[in-house]
């Protein structure tokens, strides 16, 4: 609850008035959720551990005394790139309030939703490629049935997506039975990524 004075006076708008007036209100509540942090070391260690192989092989390769430039130039490189994946990611966000979402994504692009034009809110667990594990899913649905929003397990934790349908006050459908790829595929294509639509199997 926030209350507010607002102070009154005689102008050019008409009304005349030297009282205080309090305005009450709750707000408007908005949560910037943020994706995992753990998720920059378990993508960069190994990262890491295979550059420094890479450049031993260099120098060995090109010999040590005519290949520091170019390995220096390699490292500076990598560094630079390795650094703006990190900041990109560490600015990617979605703002959820009852009016809407805004995604910010890791490219830079931002999406604005507002609630009017979202359905609900669709929670799925996803196997992965090859493997009996999955991740969570969310998809924020438009009214055309079409992903608006997505929050994969791999990068937004589940205390993330369980605020979602909440704040943006819409309903939330949860699937019981986890479902492939070629499954959400088949039932919902419009949720998925272009590249995810497109299958090499006949």
């Amino acid at each position: 609850m926030s209350a507010a004075e607002v102070e009154t006076r005689s102008g050019d708008a008409g009304g005349s008035s030297d009282n205080t007036v309090t305005v009450r209100g709750d707000g408007l509540r908005v949560e910037t959720l943020r994706p995992r942090h753990t998720l920059g070391w378990s993508i960069g260690l190994p990262v890491a551990a295979l550059a420094i192989p890479l450049l031993a092989a260099e120098l060995w390769v090109l010999g040590a005394r005519d290949a520091w430039t170019i390995v220096a130039w390699t490292t500076a490189i990598a560094a630079v790139l390795v650094l703006a994946a990190w900041i990109a990611y560490r600015r990617t966000q979605v703002s959820v309030s009852r009016y809407g979402i805004v995604e910010r994504g890791f490219f830079g692009g931002r999406s604005i939703v507002p609630v009017r034009d979202i359905a609900g809110v669709l929670r799925a667990q996803l196997y992965r490629s090859n493997s009996l594990d999955t991740t969570h899913e969310l998809f924020v649905v438009s009214n055309t049935g079409r992903g608006a929003v997505r929050m994969r397990g791999r990068f937004w934790d589940e205390a993330a997506m369980n605020r979602v349908a909440g704040l943006l006050e819409v309903e939330e459908t949860v699937r019981a039975d986890p479902v492939t790829l070629a499954e959400l595929r088949t039932s919902d294509p419009k949720l998925l990524y272009w590249f995810e639509r497109r299958t090499l199997l006949p």
